[in-house]
């Protein structure tokens, strides 16, 4: 074994990690309560707001003590990437064949979405805006490669797919499985299904919505019709009784937030 290797075991099985882990998730879990609120201002006309990372992180910044808090966040997000890294390394190491690929790709994919959190939350913090989306330019640009209009196809039902995903783990409860089985009384035990259960159907419609958009995008040859959060969130809102199934979307994912909390409290790994 050489000593990178002994150095990352140690550092998979610290009581160190677990604590910067935790941080990490309720740094996560401020986000997304954050996107839910500025879901729900958006339902009731408030056009200006943008329900994404983004938009959470530079509305956490106009808040008070909110430079120090984006640093808080933008360490906690990094500190989620090296937990994913770590995870990766040991299915690397104890896997083999399809289940190695497939747990290897799965961290991997989660690395990348906390990178992008932790990345914005460093450039808020540094004072630079984090920007739109800029899916639509992404878009058009995979629309001008050969077979460009199949490759935004594919990736609008791999987002569809992942959705999908999160929807089940919500419908089927699986997301217990995320938390380290402590007892726990009656009363906490149900509130954690509940949050969980909304919290997971509840994200899985918002990026089901996101990966609908990128078909349509593909289907239409049109890189405008394609969205990334706080544009899908906008479409919820466009359609009938809109205001109230945004707000329903808005109220769930910030329960994500809420069970990202517990996982914090509870942590599995």
């Amino acid at each position: 074994m050489t000593d990178m290797q002994r150095a990352a075991g140690k550092a998979e099985n610290s009581d160190a990690l677990d604590h910067v882990i935790r941080g990490g998730l309720v740094a996560y879990g401020v986000i997304h309560i954050l996107i839910g609120w500025l879901a729900v201002q958006i339902a009731f006309g408030e056009q200006s707001k943008q329900a994404s990372g983004t938009g959470a992180l530079e509305y956490l910044a106009n808040q008070p003590l909110g430079g120090f808090l984006i640093w808080v966040v933008a360490i906690g997000m990094a500190a989620l990437v090296i937990w994913r890294l770590l995870e990766a390394w040991q299915i690397y190491r104890a896997e083999d064949g399809t289940d190695r690929v497939k747990g290897m790709v799965g961290q991997l994919f989660k690395g990348v979405l906390y990178a992008v959190l932790a990345f914005t939350a460093f450039q808020v913090a540094l004072g630079e805006s984090g920007g739109g989306s800029g899916t639509d330019s992404m878009t058009a640009d995979l629309m001008k490669m050969t077979a460009g209009q199949f490759v935004v196809g594919a990736v609008g039902l791999g987002v569809l797919a992942y959705g999908a995903y999160y929807v089940y783990q919500g419908w089927t409860e699986k997301f217990l499985e995320k938390l380290d089985g402590r007892p726990q009384n009656a009363e906490t035990g149900e509130a954690y299904r509940w949050v969980g259960k909304v919290g997971f159907i509840a994200k899985g419609i918002a990026i089901a919505v996101i990966g609908v958009l990128f078909i349509y995008a593909a289907a239409t040859h049109d890189p405008q019709k394609s969205a990334g959060l706080d544009q899908a969130l906008q479409e919820i809102a466009q359609q009938p009784f809109g205001q109230l199934l945004l707000t329903l979307v808005g109220a769930g994912i910030a329960c994500y937030g809420l069970f990202a909390f517990a996982r914090a409290r509870h942590l599995s790994r």
